[in-house]
């Protein structure tokens, strides 16, 4: 069985969250999304500390695919550095854990 990881970004709002979910999981990168939020960011940011309001995007995917969904992510973010971060997913239910294999695979070109 593959390995898999559960994928954290953030953004500005929630459009850009969802727009951001639908590329992924379009593109077969990520079996699903989850947009969670508002949620409120504390932060060191070019020196200053801050607080703000953020979208938190949390997707599934295989380790197979992480670097493909990362590269993904970074060209379509709309920060200059976004948090893209993984965690593997230790354990989950097999059939569960074999939808997302199904949903990463790519496709075949027409």
């Amino acid at each position: 069985m593959a390995e898999f990881v559960q994928v954290f970004t953030a953004t500005e709002t929630q459009e850009q969250a969802v727009r951001l979910a639908e590329s992924v999981v379009q593109a077969r990168l990520a079996a699903g999304a989850q947009v969670v939020g508002p949620v409120t960011s504390v932060f060191w940011h070019l020196g200053e500390f801050g607080t703000g309001e953020e979208w938190q995007l949390l997707l599934k995917t295989t380790a197979e695919r992480y670097p493909a969904l990362e590269a993904h992510l970074v060209e379509h973010h709309p920060w200059d550095k976004p948090e893209v971060t993984a965690v593997p997913i230790a354990a989950g239910s097999a059939a569960y854990l074999r939808w997302v294999e199904q949903s990463v695979e790519p496709t075949e070109p027409s």
